[in-house]
């Protein structure tokens, strides 16, 4: 299917053979029992390297499967802080502690307050709550976007600090490996159990 000649050749030990003619590049590639690909079409002369096809196929599909589920995992997470101001505090930490998970898990977050009836005239503890989330997410999030309000809904979106996030993954796994490992329970013997049956026998 190579139809422009002559090619940059990269042979099967990746070293750069240079600028040849198409017959001689697909003559090098028969002779090694490999295939002649071309990975850049684009560029002139185009490159091409000999390789096994089948294998780069492969190769390339199992890439792009990694590359689909990387964007599946950065994919945005709603929390939702109820249907009204008036929810309690413990239940707003569980929310807390969700979003700090696909925080690092690498998600961003979408934290919405919803408002009802008059609590739109105390917008600003909507605002205050997203603001204390914001404090308490900061060692793991940065601010994608600030809290606005659109309508009865205030929200706010967090992205992951990718630094901060490994900087507290290799903390943990550091302590983890430092960490004592616990010993056994000591077991009394067969034969000093026995001695206790024959004493309480006795």
């Amino acid at each position: 299917m190579i139809r422009i000649s002559p090619v940059r050749l990269i042979d099967e030990n990746d070293e750069q053979v240079g600028v040849v003619e198409l017959f001689d590049a697909k003559q090098r590639a028969q002779a090694a029992e490999l295939d002649l690909v071309e990975v850049v079409p684009d560029s002139r002369p185009p490159v091409c390297k000999i390789m096994d096809y089948g294998k780069f196929k492969y190769e390339q599909s199992k890439k792009d499967q990694k590359n689909r589920a990387a964007s599946r995992q950065a994919e945005m997470k709603e929390v939702r802080l109820g249907r009204s101001i008036k929810i309690d505090p413990h239940d707003v930490q569980i929310r807390v502690d969700q979003a700090r998970k696909f925080l690092m898990d690498g998600h961003k977050v979408l934290l919405v307050q919803q408002f009802r009836g008059r609590e739109m005239m105390h917008r600003e503890l909507g605002m205050k709550r997203l603001r204390g989330i914001i404090d308490s997410l900061e060692d793991v999030a940065k601010v994608e976007t600030p809290p606005k309000q659109a309508g009865r809904r205030l929200s706010l979106i967090l992205a992951p600090d990718k630094t901060k996030i490994e900087a507290i993954k290799r903390k943990k796994a550091r302590e983890e490996a430092e960490a004592p490992t616990p010993e056994p329970a000591k077991q009394e013997s067969t034969e000093s159990v026995a001695e206790d049956v024959d004493s309480a026998g006795t």
